[in-house]
């Protein structure tokens, strides 16, 4: 059984699919450091994908610092990499610059896009947001 939520849609590669729903259930803490991850094996079986698919999908974790394999015990979530505030900031800039142009060609406003981000933000961490709102 995987540990997180996903359904396959056609049109994008399974694999970016796959990496998107680990990265997901990370960020809302689904999945947390030290956590066991499926083998490739168990994991193209549960989501009756190609078992070169699968083991793509744990390469890229791996690669993005996600995932970390341990010899003789497998694949578990990672702890959070140490790097540079700066650095990090810079990656994250680079990536709400794509999706922000991508909203813009979608014709939404600011005021639109501001309402999804708080939107999305709220669905990652709903208790977070919860306690904010009651300290008010």
């Amino acid at each position: 059984m995987i540990p997180f939520d996903i359904q396959l849609r056609p049109g994008r590669p399974v694999s970016e699919q796959v990496v998107f729903a680990v990265k997901r259930a990370v960020a809302k803490g689904v999945l947390r450091p030290g956590d066991a991850f499926p083998s490739v094996r168990s994991l193209g079986k549960d989501l009756r994908i190609n078992p070169n698919t699968a083991q793509k999908i744990v390469a890229a974790l791996t690669q993005e610092g996600v995932l970390e394999i341990e010899p003789g015990i497998g694949a578990r979530v990672a702890n959070p990499r140490h790097t540079h505030v700066a650095e990090k900031e810079q990656r994250l800039r680079e990536q709400l610059e794509v999706a922000l142009i991508e909203a813009r060609l979608l014709g939404m406003d600011s005021e639109r896009i501001r309402a999804l981000m708080d939107e999305i933000s709220q669905n990652l961490n709903p208790e977070e947001d919860h306690d904010r709102n009651s300290e008010d």
